[in-house]
């Protein structure tokens, strides 16, 4: 089953992740729409896009909407490496994780530029490949 991403590429971290998801999607079943982008505009206007920057949304195949460590962990699962993120949706961790993810997602630049000294990129480095 395909899973589309829906990400920001300018956001260093956000865009470290999906180049890792990109370079083990040998199967093809991940497709990566950076919401910062042309495409995004112009093939996804309906969307709405604060909703969208506020955390990482996926969606299924079959229209199904899953958003934050949920969204993560299907794509993760979809290259071999959901262990990754697995534990983060077990019952007593997923309420601290989610919460967790909140944070993280609202202040991603800064945490960007504190980890890798650029809060934003000047364009999206993954976002030039199709996924």
């Amino acid at each position: 089953m395909q899973l589309t991403l829906f990400y920001d590429g300018l956001c260093p971290l956000c865009a470290a992740e999906m180049k890792s998801l990109r370079s083990r999607n040998g199967t093809g079943h991940l497709r990566f729409v950076d919401i910062q982008s042309a495409e995004f505009q112009r093939d996804y206007s309906h969307l709405d896009w604060q909703a969208l920057n506020a955390r990482i949304h996926a969606q299924w195949a079959d229209g199904r909407w899953v958003s934050g460590l949920d969204a993560t962990h299907a794509a993760w699962q979809l290259v071999g490496r959901g262990w990754l993120y697995g534990w983060m949706r077990w019952p007593l961790i997923r309420p601290i994780a989610d919460r967790f993810y909140g944070w993280f997602a609202r202040n991603r630049y800064t945490l960007s530029r504190w980890l890798t000294g650029k809060a934003r990129l000047e364009r999206c480095e993954v976002c030039d490949r199709d996924g």
